[in-house]
């Protein structure tokens, strides 16, 4: 997977956009203002996905590449290592899950615009 890979698919959900909020090193991706991954543009070695805090947990225990939310939430976020360990499906099924979790905690008025576009 590359970086331009990525960004399309992150861009290919409903109301997803991006924006470079922190520096010009980090693309966060955001779905009504809300950010559901980010990564480093430059490297491109990992990326932050939101995840369920049960679920990031048993996800850390069953794969090494995904640790702790790196300057993130250690709760709620997790970040994947891109070293050819995971399936691209796999990350995409994560990016997936976070995208539907902020999404879920938006409030209706939010949901509503956003089934609107």
């Amino acid at each position: 997977m590359n970086i331009e890979d990525f960004r399309a698919y992150c861009l290919s959900f409903k109301g997803a956009t991006e924006s470079m909020p922190f520096d010009d090193k980090v693309l966060v991706f955001k779905v009504m203002n809300k950010m559901f991954c980010l990564t480093n543009i430059e490297d491109f070695s990992s990326i932050n996905v939101k995840c369920d805090p049960e679920h990031a947990i048993a996800l850390r225990e069953q794969y090494e590449a995904v640790q702790p939310g790196y300057h993130m939430s250690k709760v709620h976020w997790n970040t994947v290592h891109l070293d050819g360990s995971l399936p691209v499906a796999q990350i995409h099924q994560w990016v997936q899950d976070s995208y539907d979790l902020i999404v879920a905690g938006l409030t209706k008025k939010l949901q509503a615009e956003l089934a609107q576009l």
